[in-house]
This record gives structure tokens, sequence and C-alpha cells, in this order.
């Protein structure tokens, strides 16, 4: 059997080698493109769709418009990641504020009967590096996960096939879980 082709955006991440290393380490290949070059579909090529962090913000909807067009015209899986979920979050009318600058490792309570933290316990900790917070989920979306500074840590789209997750999941072994509950969506 072949093994499932995950497209991941490169929106500028400082740990795109850690975020493919991940997937492939949980059985998927991987194809990087930087988010200038993503295609305007997966046409059957990919089982699902990987968008990084930012250095860019999230509030620049003219530059990212082509990649969250890709994504809800797309007909696989989506997890975003930090800048990838507040740039998708704003397209959809979400709203983020400026907060704490957190680096490490953090609580989150996230909400076990969602298939996403199937390997995980009620509280995980995940790797934090940022100050943008996603203030509620927008229209189309419900947080499932939320911590003392964040009341939107993780979402999920209405139809469940969209993901966002503020924290960086590429590292720390409670982030490589909840991307394993994510690669048994597309397998």
């Amino acid at each position: 059997m072949a093994r499932p082709r995950v497209l991941v955006v490169n929106n500028g991440t400082l740990s795109l080698k850690q975020l493919r290393a991940r997937f492939e380490q949980l059985g998927s290949d991987t194809d990087a493109v930087d988010v200038a070059s993503a295609p305007t579909d997966v046409g059957g090529r990919y089982q699902a769709i990987v968008l990084s962090g930012t250095k860019v913000r999230a509030y620049d909807t003219a530059f990212y418009q082509p990649l969250v067009d890709l994504v809800r015209g797309a007909d696989v899986p989506v997890f975003a990641i930090c800048g990838g979920m507040q740039l998708l979050a704003v397209a959809a009318g979400g709203r983020l504020e400026e907060g704490p600058q957190r680096v490490g490792g953090y609580e989150v309570q996230v909400d076990k009967e969602e298939a996403l933290f199937t390997y995980v316990k009620p509280t995980v900790t995940v790797f934090h590096r940022h100050t943008l917070y996603l203030q509620e989920a927008p229209e189309g979306f419900r947080s499932i996960g939320r911590s003392e500074h964040a009341p939107v840590e993780f979402l999920r789209s209405d139809d469940g096939r969209i993901f966002g997750s503020q924290a960086h999941l590429e590292f720390r072994s409670d982030g490589l879980e909840i991307l394993r509950g994510f690669a048994q969506l597309y397998r």
C-alpha cells in the first residue's frame, strides 16, 4: 500500500524540517512548497494539507487569499499550525489580539471527544512561540482546546475537515500524538 502524501505549505516557519519529519515519522511522504508556490488545487495528489506557522501577520489577506482558496476548495483534511491557523481564522472573520509572549511548553485543555485528541490526555503540554491569540472561533468553526491565555488553542471547522493549533505541534511528545490523531483522518 502506498504511503499517504501530505502537502506542507511553508508560510515562513523556522521549523519546516521538524514539521516534515513528524509527518514522515507517522508514515506519510511530504512535499513542501512556499505559500507563493502553493498549487490552486490538490488534484488527487495529496491526502492532506498542512499549513505551517508564519512570521508574516495573518491580516495580510491579499497575500494569503490563494492559500485560503486552496484550503476552502480542497476535499482533504487540513491542519493549520500557529500562524497558519490564525490566517485561516482571520479569513473567516476571526479576531486576533496581542497577548503575553509565550515560548516553551504550556498546558492546554482539549476536548477528548474529538478524534484529533485520541492519543492524548485531557491536558496536554504543547510548544508555543507567539504573541497573537485568537479570541473566539470564527463562524463555521468551534474551539476544541483552550488555555489560560488563549480561549482558542485548537479549532475545528463545523464540517470536521479543517483543524488548527495555536501551538507548534512539531515539538514535544504531546504534539506528535495530536498529529498522530490527525494522520488517522486521512489514512
